[in-house]
């Protein structure tokens, strides 16, 4: 037979409250003894003497007293089982509810209903299932929502305490982010009592313990607070805790979204000496000779390089920019250099066979194929196409230039697309000793603007964005771009073989 297929993921079912089962008049339910607060996980219906054997506990249990002799005997076993309710059924066997089953319920602390003779116990089940179906809806809607408000903070510039406000915000309680002495690295939400927070800490202990068998995750309980620690990824020793007031059924759940994100984020704020690693190999792999860089990469390539900003302004720091390296699935990251707010990733593209076995013959080299690099919110990004060690460099450069040429745009990314059509057809070293030559009169600064005019399509204002200098500047250098090559800018044959000659840089 085939496997059935695996439940969705979600937050299990929250359990329904009595009192809402009760309010449904349709019904007719009565509250005749025990107490009036009860949890229903489910319903299940059983004239046994002793149905014992088949509670799993929660249950609200409904029958007509078919077999029902001792009533005493009767109550305390559905009470050990762990039944959440009774729901006894009048006529035709009883014509009341037995008054020694009232007194045995009173006694033993559990709930009992009157269910009148015109309610089925099948009505009664399909309430309670309603009653859950649109419960687990909420609660999924309340996971979904956690969710999305996760994941936006974990795009801001302070990641991690943004994801703590957050989710001590979603849970109504304290999250707080331990290292394995117990050490608070950060926290949110309002304190418990001091007692509490020193089992909070403890339980962190546990799980944040660098050794075989150590949990994943534990829970406690303290004086009516909910305790719960989770160890998090990437052999920091890092443990998120959490107390809370109340449980409910999605909380598991969303604290598993927190320490997933966590697990990405945090892990380079301990490895501050591996990030500032990182960063220093970045800038030597982008500024050594193909010679040195080949035994750091321990890759032929062709490498990617990508350009990013924050899109509100602010600057990375090395833990921002080492979650947008594990987003995008590269660790070598460099988070500024000098001071600046770019940070750059190397990214591995996918490179064809060389030569593939097709009837006898060879076919060409499949073309490198650029990564799929998906949108960071929170950031621009500008992408080189694949390169190889020999020109990592040159792809730096075209990153840049990608990068400004998305801010001027207003683009989340830009991709800078290698020479294809008609300009591939020139040898490489035609081409760039003709660009040598046009291009000779100009100087870098005045090369860079004709270069990000023309591709903005002779924009003075997106131009000035991109070049982050007043419009009136680029009109100047523009102007003296024309002067010196002695050319009509406003000609698209000028504009074309220009453009060409830039591209090859």
């Amino acid at each position: 037979m085939p496997t059935p297929p695996a439940p969705s993921p979600g937050p299990p079912a929250p359990p329904i409250p009595l009192a809402e089962l009760l309010a449904r008049e349709e019904l007719g339910l009565r509250h005749i003894a025990g107490p009036s607060d009860a949890e229903l996980l489910w319903v299940h219906t059983s004239e046994m003497a002793d149905p014992y054997p088949y509670l799993l506990g929660g249950e609200l249990l409904l029958s007509a007293g078919v077999l029902l002799t001792d009533p005493d005997h009767y109550v305390a076993r559905l009470v050990e089982a762990g039944a959440a309710a009774l729901g006894f059924g009048v006529r035709p066997v009883h014509e009341t509810v037995p008054e020694a089953l009232i007194e045995a319920c009173d006694r033993y602390g559990l709930p009992l209903l009157e269910v009148p003779p015109e309610t089925p116990f099948t009505t009664i089940a399909r309430a309670v299932w309603r009653l859950m179906a649109e419960a687990r809806h909420r609660e999924l809607r309340r996971v979904t929502r956690a969710q999305q408000a996760l994941a936006t903070a974990a795009a801001r510039p302070d990641p991690v305490p943004a994801v703590l406000h957050q989710l001590a915000a979603q849970l109504s309680g304290r999250a707080v982010l331990l290292t394995a002495r117990g050490e608070e690295v950060h926290a949110a939400g309002r304190r418990p009592p001091p007692e509490a927070a020193a089992a909070l800490a403890r339980l962190a202990r546990v799980v944040a313990r660098e050794r075989p068998g150590s949990p994943a995750s534990a829970t406690d309980t303290h004086g009516g607070t909910h305790l719960a620690a989770y160890a998090l990824g990437g052999g920091e020793g890092l443990a998120l805790a959490l107390a809370t007031r109340r449980r409910e059924a999605g909380d598991h759940t969303v604290a598993g979204i927190a320490v997933v994100l966590l697990s990405l984020l945090a892990a380079p704020h301990q490895g501050a000496d591996a990030a500032d690693r990182s960063a220093a190999l970045v800038r030597l792999l982008l500024g050594a000779t193909p010679a040195e860089v080949a035994p750091l990469l321990g890759s032929p390539g062709p490498w990617t390089v990508i350009h990013a900003r924050r899109s509100d302004g602010t600057t990375a720091d090395a833990l921002t920019a080492g979650a947008l390296g594990a987003s995008l699935g590269s660790a070598l990251v460099d988070a500024g250099r000098e001071g600046g707010d770019t940070v750059r990733v190397l990214l591995p593209s996918t490179a064809g066979e060389a030569t593939r076995e097709a009837g006898g013959g060879e076919e060409p080299p499949t073309p490198p194929q650029a990564p799929t690099v998906a949108l960071q919110p929170g950031w621009t990004l500008g992408v080189s196409a694949p390169t190889p060690l020999a020109a990592l460099g040159s792809a730096d450069l075209r990153a840049a230039r990608a990068l400004a040429h998305a801010e001027a745009t207003r683009a989340p990314l830009t991709v800078d697309t290698p020479v294809t059509g008609l300009a591939a057809l020139i040898p490489p070293d035609q081409a760039a000793a003709h660009a040598r030559t046009l291009l000779a009169p100009l100087t870098p600064p005045l090369a860079d603007t004709l270069r990000c005019w023309l591709s903005l399509h002779g924009s003075w204002d997106r131009t000035a964005v991109a070049l982050a200098v007043h419009r009136n500047t680029v009109r100047q250098r523009i102007g003296r771009c024309a002067v010196l090559l002695g050319v009509d800018l406003n000609d698209m044959d000028v504009r074309a073989e220009l453009w060409f000659a830039l591209r090859q840089e």
